[in-house]
């Protein structure tokens, strides 16, 4: 073997173990309700753009488009705030996590700032796979109907699994006795106040908005004033059904 085809395959060697070896580095950030409608390749392309405001060493993808390598979790419904999103950038180097998350912090708008940040030395997927349990906070405003009515629906519904929806001119479906985990509702001044548990697979994820409409439909209502959704947790189930913390 030449010394030339040596020092090629040596360095493809290399390239192999540093794209392997990248440090990851996981942020936490909120999306308040004023960016509720904010959608989602909007808050990817400004957070992109707010890592390379920081100097952040972040790594580049060896594609032909040569993006950063940076990962999301899974995309909010439209209309939808939340307290609890993560995004993952592979780094070039390892830098203080605290020192990293002031930098970004500052180069970022108020509303879309990151919160927290750690690196994720275990092996895991991709972020928006591996994230595959959320709890949501839902208000109901001017429901024709109270909060006992709504929860017996939507147990009807679960217990027809599934439920089909469309999405735009597409007809979906969704095993709800997989996806809606957990609820409870309660009347609260004039509004429903829902709590959901769900579970998301390759199967799809459950918009909470779709599940009030087709228990409001189920009982033979009309809409309601209008529906407030908010993501308030998200989680990896593990084999054992444990919830795994994103940091």
């Amino acid at each position: 073997m030449s010394n030339d085809t040596q020092a090629a395959q040596t360095a493809m060697a290399d390239r192999v173990l540093t794209k392997r070896e990248l440090p990851r580095l996981r942020f936490r950030y909120g999306k308040d309700e004023r960016l509720a409608f904010l959608g989602h390749l909007e808050v990817i392309g400004t957070i992109d753009r707010c890592v390379r405001r920081a100097r952040l060493p972040f790594s580049i993808g060896n594609g032909f488009a040569r993006r950063m390598r940076i990962q999301f979790s899974q995309a909010l419904p439209v209309g939808a705030s939340s307290c609890c999103e993560y995004f993952d950038v592979k780094l070039t180097e390892r830098i203080d996590a605290a020192e990293a998350l002031a930098m970004l912090a500052a180069a970022t708008p108020p509303a879309l700032a990151p919160v927290a940040a750690a690196y994720v030395d275990e092996p895991q997927g991709a972020l928006e796979a591996w994230l595959t349990r959320a709890a949501w906070e839902v208000e109901v405003l001017g429901a024709p109907v109270g909060a006992a009515e709504l929860s017996s629906a939507i147990e009807g519904l679960r217990q027809e699994r599934d439920l089909t929806y469309l999405r735009g001119e597409k007809e979906k479906h969704i095993d709800l006795s997989q996806a809606l985990v957990g609820f409870s509702a309660s009347d609260a001044d004039g509004s429903i106040a829902l709590a959901l548990d769900t579970r998301s697979s390759n199967a799809g994820a459950l918009r909470p908005l779709v599940l009030v409409e087709a228990a409001l439909a189920r009982l033979g209502e009309g809409t309601c004033d209008s529906v407030r959704v908010r993501r308030c947790g998200q989680w990896h189930e593990d084999e054992s059904g444990c919830l795994v913390k994103p940091l």
